[in-house]
């Protein structure tokens, strides 16, 4: 290649990223998936809720007039397959607007459980559309006609934003027989024969009953969820303990350190039930846990045999990862802007993508020097995990410069970056160099798990593949891609 083609034929930079470092800008599909993906609207690094939250609006709204079909697809991508809720809900809103017929499409897909349909209508109202119209009653009337009495007890609290209450009064729903015209009324704080609702009617004892061992009878009697036996009485060690065996898979997860505190684990039957739910290969895929939820639980708990048993959670998440092969490099960023949650994801993806490979892979640690990680094929995710801190400042083109430089021939990078560079040379220079100088046909995957909409890589290169999103199935669309199998966006644009 002649001088001047390798001069005139690089793409150039399009903008530049949160610390106004050059960067490109990416298809507005990526930026939506990406937005669904990784946005949870909260406070990050470069920008406060508020940006993010009005970034977000922009970009919902410009995916509606551009390519709304796309859109419902992803919203409905990242709701299911990406375990994320308000942006997709956010989304959701938008759509209602512009396509009604979509939105209809793909409501129960979305809403999910009355939470999502709660924060559905607060973002209604916050966008100033009131109760969103008849379009939007209607998808609430079939909503609200699968409402149990289980969903009644657990998401009914008044006073939090919408309740089910409020969705009723909201749409005006018919019942479909007595049993749902009580559980409507009392939704609905109106007096209800409570002897067809006979979980409601628990509850209403559970209220009145003056002792532990009448608490705990109800609790039973009624099957009562544990966030409205924890909002309505004060739980005492054995109330805990007959929670303990009602509480799905994320809940006992999130409670771990409050069982503890109360010392329901004393007991080891105690123990070895909640060892052996943390560690039910089929309660995990069915619980869809964010990975680094483990990761936040290990940090709490002190209990030797459950931390042990969240190494063991985290490693039977991923053991279902198709093979990746020996070539690979994984590259961690460890800079500054990644510290905190983003830095406890990318931790545990990397560490399950190593353990993928045999150990055969390198796993090299950046920010603006690079070091081997020296990783373990025997020590757990999680503890390995805990032991990686961030640091420094960002040189994304670091880690391929030295592969350059040591002339390790490798068939894929995967990089797991919140892209923010802020020194060095850039990550898609240094990319360019390795395939012209070690192996062409190296392909690279982006690991974003941040929301910045710009990148290190323009659009125009196909061996480039960018991955977003929070859960473990981002590791899945890597190996899937490693195999010859469609990129992340094929995949939205795929669902019928």
């Amino acid at each position: 290649m002649s001088f001047a083609r390798k001069l005139f034929s690089a793409s150039k930079p399009t903008t530049y990223n949160k610390d106004g470092y050059p960067a490109f800008t990416r298809s507005i599909e990526e930026q939506y998936l990406q937005t669904l993906l990784t946005n949870t609207m909260g406070n990050t690094f470069y920008a406060d809720q508020n940006q993010l939250l009005a970034e977000a609006e922009l970009l919902h709204m410009e995916m509606a007039e551009q390519n709304p079909q796309f859109m419902a697809k992803a919203i409905v991508f990242a709701r299911n397959e990406g375990f994320m809720r308000l942006q997709p809900l956010f989304g959701l809103a938008v759509l209602s607007l512009f396509r009604p017929d979509l939105f209809a499409r793909i409501f129960l897909q979305v809403v999910k459980i009355p939470s999502d349909l709660s924060d559905f209508l607060t973002i209604l109202k916050g966008m100033g559309r009131g109760e969103g119209g008849r379009a939007v009653k209607r998808q609430i009337n079939r909503f609200l006609a699968g409402v149990s009495e289980y969903w009644a007890l657990k998401y009914n609290g008044r006073g939090r934003g919408y309740s089910l209450g409020d969705a009723i009064a909201t749409a005006h729903p018919k019942p479909a027989d007595l049993k749902q015209q009580a559980l409507f009324r009392y939704l609905r704080g109106y007096e209800a024969n409570l002897a067809l609702i006979p979980q409601v009617e628990a509850l209403e004892k559970l209220k009145q009953a003056t002792t532990e061992e009448e608490q705990i009878h109800w609790i039973h009697a009624g099957k009562l969820p544990y966030e409205t036996v924890t909002g309505t009485i004060k739980p005492t060690k054995a109330i805990w303990e007959a929670l303990l065996h009602q509480m799905p898979t994320f809940a006992l997860l999130r409670h771990l350190q409050a069982l503890d505190r109360a010392g329901v684990f004393e007991k080891k039957e105690n123990l070895d039930y909640a060892v052996s739910r943390l560690t039910d290969r089929q309660a995990l895929q069915k619980a869809k846990i964010l990975p680094f939820r483990f990761a936040k639980a290990f940090q709490q708990v002190e209990h030797p045999e459950l931390r042990d048993a969240l190494r063991e959670a985290v490693e039977l998440t991923f053991d279902n990862l198709p093979e990746l092969g020996d070539h690979t490099a994984i590259f961690l960023d460890i800079s500054g802007s990644m510290d905190g949650e983003y830095l406890q994801i990318g931790s545990v993806f990397a560490l399950a993508l190593y353990k993928k490979t045999q150990g055969n892979s390198l796993f090299w640690l950046f920010d603006t020097e690079v070091v081997d990680a020296k990783p373990s094929r025997h020590d757990s995710i999680l503890s390995q995990a805990e032991r990686i801190r961030a640091h420094g400042g960002t040189d994304t083109g670091a880690p391929v410069r030295k592969l350059t430089w040591a002339k390790k021939r490798v068939d894929q990078i995967i990089i797991i970056t919140d892209e923010q560079q802020n020194s060095g040379s850039p990550f898609y220079a240094e990319l360019r160099k390795y395939r012209e100088k070690v192996n062409p046909d190296v392909k690279a995957f982006i690991v974003d798990i941040a929301p910045y909409r710009s990148a290190m890589v323009p659009p125009q290169d196909k061996n480039t593949f960018y991955i977003y999103g929070w859960s473990d199935t981002v590791l899945s669309y890597i190996a899937q891609t490693v195999q010859g199998y469609s990129t992340m966006i094929e995949r939205v644009e795929s669902i019928e």
